[in-house]
């Protein structure tokens, strides 16, 4: 069976996939560390591949594997290319192949929103998208799958980039406007939650901004010397990550406020396996729930690829046979 991009989006919907990876945090699944491999290239830059196991003994195991060729880049091929191998977890046979970006893509807003049902109010009505790449368009609607957003906000380094995208949303029928970065404090000020998709490698979000029951939602930062918030955010939040061992190997988010004397591993209150678990309530377990500022990390991992590529297989399935 294979799944391309189109067939891989119809089969992962927004409220099963967040299902979805909230059971499998709470299941015995192996996930090691993902594996970085070196490929020098003659006369292009050297090529990076990744390689991201995880699997639930006796039922399923799956790999990731995702391709970086910067060089690509420059004969107008797309530099990043990914598959999902999923394979039968008693046999070894393989079951499925799949399209690995949008797998990627949407498993990653799914992780967003799952943790917002955990941690931003129940009654969040006003979302703040921070960037306006490929990204954002899926976690905009993965959020509105969880919360009734009855307004969205966009602001980018581009603002042509941004009123296209608030466009696009009021198409759908979102009530939606776009901001230029100068006027991001106020959006701030104004937002029940905030989500942040960019490359930056400075803070955009700024923890004196922030008010009384906002629910920050950390994507883009996957490096150490990347960040999208600064530390007083990080301090002045209760923080949450998708994995510890992942968030503070990966994200400046948390590195630097750690080498800064600003966060400690404790500060740290749960991660998706405590949460889906129910060991951690999240927002409610707070002091003062609704005046509480939550801040979510996430950085992606294997468990969560899997997740994806069990449900997509077994729908798909399911309606062939049906």
């Amino acid at each position: 069976m294979y799944l391309d991009a189109q067939k891989v989006a119809a089969a992962l919907p927004w409220p099963a996939l967040i299902d979805s990876l909230s059971h499998i945090f709470t299941q015995p699944v192996h996930s090691p560390v993902r594996h970085h491999h070196r490929i020098d290239l003659p006369d292009a830059p050297a090529a990076m591949m990744l390689l991201m196991p995880a699997w639930i003994e006796g039922q399923y195991l799956g790999v990731k594997q995702v391709n970086v060729f910067p060089g690509n880049n420059a004969s107008g091929l797309p530099a990043l290319s990914s598959n999902y191998l999923l394979s039968c977890g008693k046999t070894g046979q393989p079951l499925a192949q799949l399209e690995g970006n949008e797998l990627t893509a949407r498993r990653t807003a799914a992780a967003s929103a799952l943790a917002s049902r955990y941690l931003s109010r129940p009654d969040a009505s006003r979302l703040l998208m921070v960037g306006s790449g490929r990204m954002a368009r899926y976690l905009v609607p993965a959020h509105c799958s969880v919360r009734n957003i009855t307004q969205v906000t966009v602001t980018d380094l581009s603002l042509a980039s941004a009123q296209k995208f608030a466009e696009e949303l009021r198409s759908t029928g979102l009530q939606a406007n776009a901001i230029s970065l100068d006027q991001l404090e106020q959006a701030t000020a104004n937002a029940d939650i905030i989500s942040c998709a960019t490359l930056s490698t400075e803070p955009l979000i700024y923890g004196d901004w922030l008010q009384p029951g906002v629910h920050l939602d950390l994507i883009g930062s996957f490096t150490p010397t990347m960040r999208e918030a600064d530390d007083v955010a990080v301090q002045r939040c209760d923080v949450f990550v998708d994995t510890r061992a992942g968030a503070l190997a990966e994200s400046g988010d948390l590195i630097i406020p750690m080498s800064n004397g600003k966060l400690t591993t404790s500060d740290i209150l749960a991660e998706f396996t405590e949460l889906c678990a129910g060991t951690h309530r999240g927002r409610a377990q707070l002091e003062n729930p609704d005046s509480a500022m939550t801040l979510f990390k996430s950085v992606g991992a294997s468990i969560e690829d899997l997740a994806a590529a069990i449900l997509a297989y077994e729908r798909v399935s399911a309606h062939q046979n049906a």
